[in-house]
């Protein structure tokens, strides 16, 4: 299973790429998964839903099937943050996981940048930023894309995974 990331800082345009290049990368044939890191909390379920009800409950894990779609819901309950290789060895077998966020863990990784929320780049000071996708012209060291570029990105992210 390769790898890749997308980081940057918020309302940078992560997400938008990570839903072109899912898109662009499926089309092309490929499996693709995510892991988006979130910062605070964030519940995937409803109060008054059976699931949520068994959570409130006190259950470690709950797990929520049908014929769409498997959700598994683990409450950490106050241990730490599972690491980004755990959580890796969760999911499934595919050809490529693309995880938005987690800038600090050392995969490479494509930076999204916006020009507009007045960020600096985290590329310069950071090695694992192989590109940059951005809205306007930069002089680095590695590659800048266009940000809505997608499919020259999903070149370069395929070539850099060797797929």
């Amino acid at each position: 299973m390769k790898i890749y990331g997308v980081t940057g800082w918020k309302n940078a345009g992560k997400t938008g790429l990570m839903e072109r290049l899912v898109a662009e990368m499926v089309a092309r044939g490929l499996r693709v998964s995510t892991v988006k890191h979130a910062h605070h909390s964030f519940d995937v379920d409803h109060p008054g839903r059976d699931s949520y009800r068994h959570r409130q409950a006190g259950a470690g894990e709950v797990l929520l099937a049908s014929r769409n779609r498997v959700a598994l819901m683990r409450e950490l309950r106050g241990a730490g943050e599972p690491r980004l290789d755990d959580l890796l060895a969760m999911l499934a077998p595919c050809d490529l996981v693309l995880i938005e966020g987690y800038k600090r863990d050392r995969h490479p990784k494509v930076e999204a940048f916006r020009a507009e929320t007045g960020n600096a780049l985290i590329a310069p000071g950071d090695p694992t930023i192989r590109a940059v996708a951005s809205d306007v012209a930069l002089d680095l060291d590695r590659p800048v894309f266009d940000l809505n570029d997608t499919s020259a990105i999903a070149e370069f992210i395929l070539a850099e995974v060797g797929l």
